[in-house]
């Protein structure tokens, strides 16, 4: 199956009530874990690399390594998605480059840690949409700011000094046309979200439901939303690592906002602890070892178990033969036409 748009998987997903994953990738070994999960589960999927992956890798290394997978694994419905653009012209490369989806963090200003101003989003975010709804590219927005810093993006701070307001996230839903909606409850960047289990204090899923009810036709995102399981974190320290205690977002939480229009989950965190416990683990282990097959492999097979308990978590496991492509040419139809239009004003008739 060739690349898909994120807005046909999350459209699908809301028609089976299902949320879908998002995990990013830096590397060949974590694509092919990724795509893994998803072939055992018969799992459509959403690959997707910040800026800082696109540098690290290289655009086109990285490009590659996706066209290589869906040409491997054509039964399995991907998008190909640029997390965290922090400007128009990000996004346009992006675009350019090939990714079917893109988001436009137009929460944070261009040097992605200064809180930009509502008007300042709406007016960056809005012309991506323009943009890439020409091109059948679907576009991911976001309004609030998630707490800490990852991959040199984000505000710092908790997630709750920013935590998005329901009649912004209307308006902005209204006047940007966004597909999907990143939205902040809470959630933090990294692994240090919270210092003990969340509750209705720390985590606004009040919040989300209320944006959920006034935006039924916008699909929203849970950024910031890796477990951090307790097994990962003693894994790492029990080889060498000193990770502080942390919790992250409770797999109930995340299914509670599924049920209420979640569609795309990001996880990232989970991934790395996974990882990098695997390859502690054979060093410390086999301290002779040199090959670096001897410790990839295991931390290929590390998160490929991840990933695929979220895509059983989520709901979208054995849904990767629901549906027939849409090539991007006819998701510009569909845009252009007014059918895949997403402003409230619009879906709700």
């Amino acid at each position: 199956m060739p690349l898909v748009t994120a807005r046909q998987l999350l459209d699908e997903a809301a028609k089976g009530g299902y949320g879908v994953g998002a995990f990013n990738v830096n590397n060949m070994e974590q694509i092919q874990a990724i795509m893994a999960a998803a072939v055992e589960t018969k799992s459509p999927v959403i690959v997707q690399a910040s800026r800082g992956a696109r540098a690290y890798a290289e655009d086109r290394y990285l490009y590659h390594l996706m066209l290589a997978a869906a040409e491997l694994h054509p039964e399995i419905p991907m998008s190909l998605h640029q997390d965290h653009g922090n400007s128009f012209d990000t996004c346009k490369s992006a675009i350019a480059l090939g990714f079917t989806s893109v988001m436009m963090d137009g929460s944070l200003r261009e040097d992605g840690k200064t809180p930009s101003t509502f008007e300042e989003n709406v007016e960056v975010t809005r012309r991506v949409v323009d943009y890439a709804h020409e091109r059948g590219v679907s576009v991911e927005g976001e309004i609030g700011v998630l707490g800490g810093v990852e991959d040199g993006h984000g505000a710092g701070g908790s997630g709750l000094e920013h935590v998005t307001d329901p009649d912004q996230a209307v308006e902005f839903a209204e006047r940007t046309g966004v597909d999907s909606l990143a939205i902040a409850i809470g959630t933090s960047h990294g692994a240090y979200k919270f210092t003990k289990k969340p509750d209705g204090s720390v985590l606004k899923m009040d919040i989300l439901i209320a944006i959920h009810k006034r935006l039924p036709h916008t699909h929203l995102v849970m950024h910031g939303s890796s477990s951090v399981p307790k097994d990962l974190q003693d894994i790492v320290n029990q080889y060498g690592g000193k990770l502080k205690p942390t919790w992250g977002v409770p797999i109930e939480e995340i299914q509670l906002g599924i049920r209420n229009g979640v569609r795309k989950v990001n996880v990232d965190t989970d991934s790395r602890l996974a990882i990098t416990g695997a390859i502690r683990k054979v060093f410390a282990e086999t301290p002779e070892k040199f090959d670096p097959r001897d410790y990839l492999k295991p931390a290929r097979d590390a998160m490929k178990k991840v990933v695929q308990a979220r895509m059983i978590q989520f709901g979208q496991a054995g849904h990767a033969g629901d549906y027939a492509p849409i090539p991007l040419t006819e998701m510009a139809k569909g845009y252009a036409s007014g059918r895949l239009d997403t402003r409230p004003s619009v879906a709700a008739r």
